[in-house]
């Protein structure tokens, strides 16, 4: 049994469920929005903290001009880690705390010259990844990656 409310105690140190801000009902977690930067008119938030969660949106290969960059899936997949680890260092995180990643790939078949630049940036560990085909994605990409880490911190 104390390793039971162990685990209760801990999940919700993470998902910030302990006593809500003021006003917010108690067990509430508290949800932090963040616009994507310098486009606060996007209909989505760059990334989402709940208490030491940070959820990322996705992001594709698109560099400081919002263009998508050339060179197909390996320059997009490494513009796409490296967007993810500018948000997240702009959010108290990194790299080494994503725990989880999801793969959204235009063409299935590109899937292993995606993990050939995708590992390069995991030193400390490989976070647990879904990865799947689409039938599209944004400005024709190639690759779309989100991500949900823990931040530095602790809960904000």
């Amino acid at each position: 049994m104390r390793g039971a409310l162990a685990c209760v105690g801990l999940v919700g140190l993470l998902c910030g469920c302990g006593p809500g801000p003021a006003g917010a009902p108690a067990g509430q977690p508290a949800a932090e929005f963040f616009p994507v930067r310098g486009h606060p008119e996007l209909p989505f938030s760059e990334a989402v903290r709940v208490g030491a969660l940070l959820y990322l949106s996705g992001q594709i290969g698109t560099d400081s001009t919002g263009r998508l960059v050339s060179g197909g899936i390996a320059a997009e997949t490494r513009q796409a880690l490296e967007n993810i680890r500018a948000v997240l260092l702009r959010h108290d995180s990194s790299l080494n705390h994503v725990v989880k990643c999801t793969a959204m790939l235009a063409d299935i078949g590109e899937w292993s010259a995606m993990n050939q630049v995708y590992v390069t940036f995991f030193k400390q560990h490989l976070p647990a990844r879904s990865a799947f085909a689409t039938t599209g994605l944004a400005l024709g990409a190639r690759i779309e990656l989100e991500c949900i880490a823990t931040t530095i911190g602790g809960p904000a």
